[in-house]
Protein backbone atom coordinates (compact mmCIF):
# COMPACT_ATOMS: atom_id res chain seq x y z
CA UNK A 1 0.00 0.00 0.00
CA UNK A 2 1.20 3.44 -1.06
CA UNK A 3 1.14 6.60 0.91
CA UNK A 4 -0.95 8.76 0.29
CA UNK A 5 -1.59 12.46 1.21
CA UNK A 6 -4.58 13.01 3.94
CA UNK A 7 -5.40 15.93 2.63
CA UNK A 8 -6.93 14.71 -0.81
CA UNK A 9 -8.46 11.55 0.97
CA UNK A 10 -10.33 14.36 3.25
CA UNK A 11 -11.27 16.91 0.62
CA UNK A 12 -12.56 13.95 -1.52
CA UNK A 13 -15.13 12.82 1.10
CA UNK A 14 -17.50 15.15 2.55
CA UNK A 15 -18.37 12.96 5.46
CA UNK A 16 -16.23 10.18 6.76
CA UNK A 17 -18.03 11.00 10.05
CA UNK A 18 -14.99 10.95 12.74
CA UNK A 19 -11.48 10.06 11.87
CA UNK A 20 -8.44 8.88 13.23
CA UNK A 21 -5.15 9.49 12.32
CA UNK A 22 -1.71 7.73 14.13
CA UNK A 23 2.04 7.70 12.63
CA UNK A 24 5.42 9.23 13.02
CA UNK A 25 6.18 12.61 12.26
CA UNK A 26 9.01 13.21 8.86
CA UNK A 27 12.13 13.96 11.47
CA UNK A 28 10.97 11.35 13.41
CA UNK A 29 11.06 12.53 16.40
CA UNK A 30 7.39 12.67 17.53
CA UNK A 31 4.49 10.19 17.34
CA UNK A 32 1.85 11.67 15.98
CA UNK A 33 -2.34 11.10 16.30
CA UNK A 34 -5.48 13.62 15.42
CA UNK A 35 -9.08 12.94 15.63
CA UNK A 36 -11.80 14.67 14.88
CA UNK A 37 -15.29 14.87 14.83
CA UNK A 38 -17.91 15.74 11.84
CA UNK A 39 -21.73 16.12 11.76
CA UNK A 40 -24.81 16.12 9.61
CA UNK A 41 -28.12 16.80 12.70
CA UNK A 42 -27.73 19.83 15.02
CA UNK A 43 -27.14 17.59 18.04
CA UNK A 44 -23.96 16.43 16.60
CA UNK A 45 -22.73 19.81 15.61
CA UNK A 46 -23.45 21.03 18.87
CA UNK A 47 -19.97 20.18 20.37
CA UNK A 48 -16.75 21.22 21.37
CA UNK A 49 -13.14 19.50 22.04
CA UNK A 50 -12.30 20.86 26.10
CA UNK A 51 -9.08 19.89 27.59
CA UNK A 52 -9.60 17.15 30.50
CA UNK A 53 -6.56 16.29 32.40
CA UNK A 54 -4.17 14.87 29.65
CA UNK A 55 -6.72 14.22 27.74
CA UNK A 56 -9.79 15.76 26.18
CA UNK A 57 -13.25 15.26 26.22
CA UNK A 58 -16.25 16.17 24.26
CA UNK A 59 -19.30 19.28 25.89
CA UNK A 60 -22.35 20.56 24.19
CA UNK A 61 -21.50 23.94 23.08
CA UNK A 62 -25.15 25.08 23.57
CA UNK A 63 -26.68 23.04 26.42
CA UNK A 64 -30.05 24.31 25.63
CA UNK A 65 -29.82 22.42 21.89
CA UNK A 66 -28.66 19.11 23.45
CA UNK A 67 -31.05 16.47 22.77
CA UNK A 68 -29.43 13.05 23.44
CA UNK A 69 -26.02 12.93 24.73
CA UNK A 70 -25.58 9.42 24.76
CA UNK A 71 -23.59 8.54 21.80
CA UNK A 72 -21.88 12.20 21.44
CA UNK A 73 -20.62 13.33 24.92
CA UNK A 74 -17.75 11.40 25.99
CA UNK A 75 -13.80 11.40 26.31
CA UNK A 76 -12.33 10.83 23.04
CA UNK A 77 -8.49 11.20 24.57
CA UNK A 78 -6.91 9.71 27.69
CA UNK A 79 -3.75 8.85 28.91
CA UNK A 80 -2.80 5.74 30.83
CA UNK A 81 0.74 6.24 32.06
CA UNK A 82 2.79 5.78 28.35
CA UNK A 83 -0.22 5.32 26.38
CA UNK A 84 -2.25 7.77 24.43
CA UNK A 85 -5.60 6.00 23.86
CA UNK A 86 -7.82 7.76 21.30
CA UNK A 87 -11.42 6.55 20.72
CA UNK A 88 -14.72 8.04 18.54
CA UNK A 89 -16.40 6.92 21.67
CA UNK A 90 -17.06 5.70 25.71
CA UNK A 91 -14.74 2.75 24.47
CA UNK A 92 -12.33 5.21 25.40
CA UNK A 93 -12.98 4.27 28.99
CA UNK A 94 -13.54 0.88 28.43
CA UNK A 95 -10.10 0.53 26.90
CA UNK A 96 -8.60 2.23 30.10
CA UNK A 97 -9.70 0.52 32.74
CA UNK A 98 -9.47 -2.92 30.64
CA UNK A 99 -5.70 -2.17 30.38
CA UNK A 100 -5.35 -0.76 33.86
CA UNK A 101 -6.23 -4.20 34.78
CA UNK A 102 -3.82 -5.39 32.69
CA UNK A 103 -5.66 -6.37 29.56
CA UNK A 104 -4.34 -6.14 26.16
CA UNK A 105 -6.14 -3.59 23.42
CA UNK A 106 -7.86 -6.00 21.98
CA UNK A 107 -8.93 -7.97 25.09
CA UNK A 108 -10.46 -4.66 26.32
CA UNK A 109 -12.25 -4.13 23.18
CA UNK A 110 -14.12 -7.37 23.70
CA UNK A 111 -16.95 -6.36 25.96
CA UNK A 112 -17.81 -3.35 23.10
CA UNK A 113 -19.56 -3.24 19.35
CA UNK A 114 -20.78 -1.26 17.18
CA UNK A 115 -23.14 2.09 18.12
CA UNK A 116 -26.38 1.57 18.57
CA UNK A 117 -27.59 3.97 16.16
CA UNK A 118 -29.87 2.00 13.79
CA UNK A 119 -29.72 2.43 10.48
CA UNK A 120 -25.92 3.47 10.14
CA UNK A 121 -24.88 1.09 13.05
CA UNK A 122 -21.72 3.48 13.29
CA UNK A 123 -18.56 1.70 14.00
CA UNK A 124 -16.48 2.19 17.13
CA UNK A 125 -12.77 3.29 15.80
CA UNK A 126 -9.92 2.68 18.24
CA UNK A 127 -6.03 3.58 18.55
CA UNK A 128 -3.76 3.32 21.05
CA UNK A 129 0.32 5.22 21.00
CA UNK A 130 2.90 3.33 22.96
CA UNK A 131 5.65 5.44 23.99
CA UNK A 132 8.73 4.04 26.13
CA UNK A 133 12.53 3.71 25.90
CA UNK A 134 12.64 6.00 22.91
CA UNK A 135 10.37 3.29 21.04
CA UNK A 136 7.02 4.01 19.38
CA UNK A 137 4.31 1.17 18.32
CA UNK A 138 0.62 2.00 17.91
CA UNK A 139 -2.68 -0.20 17.07
CA UNK A 140 -6.29 0.51 15.59
CA UNK A 141 -9.32 -1.26 15.54
CA UNK A 142 -12.45 -1.04 14.64
CA UNK A 143 -15.76 -2.74 15.51
CA UNK A 144 -18.52 -2.59 13.00
CA UNK A 145 -21.71 -4.28 11.92
CA UNK A 146 -21.36 -6.88 9.00
CA UNK A 147 -22.66 -4.75 5.92
CA UNK A 148 -25.14 -3.16 8.19
CA UNK A 149 -26.63 -6.35 9.66
CA UNK A 150 -26.62 -5.72 13.54
CA UNK A 151 -27.11 -9.66 14.45
CA UNK A 152 -23.36 -9.88 13.66
CA UNK A 153 -20.14 -7.84 15.14
CA UNK A 154 -17.16 -7.55 13.06
CA UNK A 155 -13.87 -6.97 14.82
CA UNK A 156 -10.16 -6.01 13.46
CA UNK A 157 -6.93 -5.36 15.09
CA UNK A 158 -4.44 -3.32 13.25
CA UNK A 159 -0.58 -3.75 15.37
CA UNK A 160 2.33 -1.42 14.07
CA UNK A 161 5.49 -1.86 14.88
CA UNK A 162 8.44 0.68 14.51
CA UNK A 163 6.82 3.17 12.18
CA UNK A 164 8.40 5.09 9.53
CA UNK A 165 9.22 8.09 9.74
CA UNK A 166 6.62 10.35 7.70
CA UNK A 167 4.13 7.63 7.55
CA UNK A 168 0.70 7.02 9.61
CA UNK A 169 -2.77 5.39 9.24
CA UNK A 170 -6.03 6.71 8.72
CA UNK A 171 -9.32 5.25 10.23
CA UNK A 172 -12.49 6.87 9.90
CA UNK A 173 -15.96 5.67 10.62
CA UNK A 174 -17.85 6.44 7.23
CA UNK A 175 -16.61 5.94 3.45
CA UNK A 176 -18.63 8.68 2.21
CA UNK A 177 -21.96 10.62 3.19
CA UNK A 178 -24.82 8.51 1.97
CA UNK A 179 -28.35 7.30 3.77
CA UNK A 180 -27.46 4.79 5.80
CA UNK A 181 -23.97 5.49 6.39
CA UNK A 182 -21.67 3.09 5.07
CA UNK A 183 -19.05 1.85 7.69
CA UNK A 184 -15.16 2.14 6.36
CA UNK A 185 -13.74 -0.83 5.14
CA UNK A 186 -10.79 -2.10 4.93
CA UNK A 187 -7.28 -1.93 6.44
CA UNK A 188 -6.61 1.70 7.76
CA UNK A 189 -5.56 4.04 4.72
CA UNK A 190 -1.56 5.09 4.67
CA UNK A 191 -1.04 8.41 4.70
CA UNK A 192 1.74 11.18 4.56
CA UNK A 193 2.70 12.65 7.79
CA UNK A 194 4.26 15.88 7.02
CA UNK A 195 5.30 19.20 8.85
CA UNK A 196 4.96 20.48 12.60
CA UNK A 197 2.10 20.46 14.90
CA UNK A 198 0.83 23.80 13.42
CA UNK A 199 1.26 22.86 9.71
CA UNK A 200 -0.37 19.34 10.07
CA UNK A 201 -3.34 20.89 12.22
CA UNK A 202 -3.92 23.41 9.54
CA UNK A 203 -3.88 21.02 7.04
CA UNK A 204 -6.04 18.50 8.40
CA UNK A 205 -8.83 21.23 9.33
CA UNK A 206 -9.02 22.70 6.04
CA UNK A 207 -9.08 19.74 4.34
CA UNK A 208 -12.27 19.02 6.04
CA UNK A 209 -16.36 19.57 4.87
CA UNK A 210 -16.63 22.78 6.10
CA UNK A 211 -20.25 22.33 6.34
CA UNK A 212 -20.05 19.07 8.32
CA UNK A 213 -16.72 19.45 10.21
CA UNK A 214 -16.69 20.22 14.31
CA UNK A 215 -13.70 19.86 16.25
CA UNK A 216 -10.23 18.44 15.59
CA UNK A 217 -7.85 17.59 18.33
CA UNK A 218 -3.88 16.77 17.36
CA UNK A 219 -1.10 15.81 19.94
CA UNK A 220 2.85 15.56 18.92
CA UNK A 221 4.52 13.29 21.36
CA UNK A 222 8.11 13.51 21.71
CA UNK A 223 9.16 9.73 21.36
CA UNK A 224 12.80 10.28 23.32
CA UNK A 225 11.34 12.21 26.81
CA UNK A 226 7.52 11.68 26.38
CA UNK A 227 6.81 15.26 26.41
CA UNK A 228 3.72 16.67 24.36
CA UNK A 229 2.22 19.40 22.50
CA UNK A 230 -1.36 19.69 21.73
CA UNK A 231 -3.91 21.81 19.23
CA UNK A 232 -7.54 21.57 19.61
CA UNK A 233 -9.76 23.37 16.96
CA UNK A 234 -13.69 24.41 17.19
CA UNK A 235 -15.88 25.82 14.62
CA UNK A 236 -18.21 26.70 17.31
CA UNK A 237 -16.63 29.66 19.43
Amino acid sequence: MKAVSLDSILKNNAYPGRGIVIGKSKDGKSAVTAYFIMGRSVNSRNRIFVEDGEGIRTQAFDESKLTDPSLIIYSPVRVLGNKTIVTNGDQTDTIYDGMDRQLTFEQSLRVRKYEPDDPNYTPRISGILHVENDRFNYAMSILKSNSGDPSETDRFTFAYENPKEGEGRFIHTYMNDANPLPSFEGEPEKVIIDGNIDEFTDMIWNSLNEDNKVSLFVRFIDIKTGKYDTRIINKNK
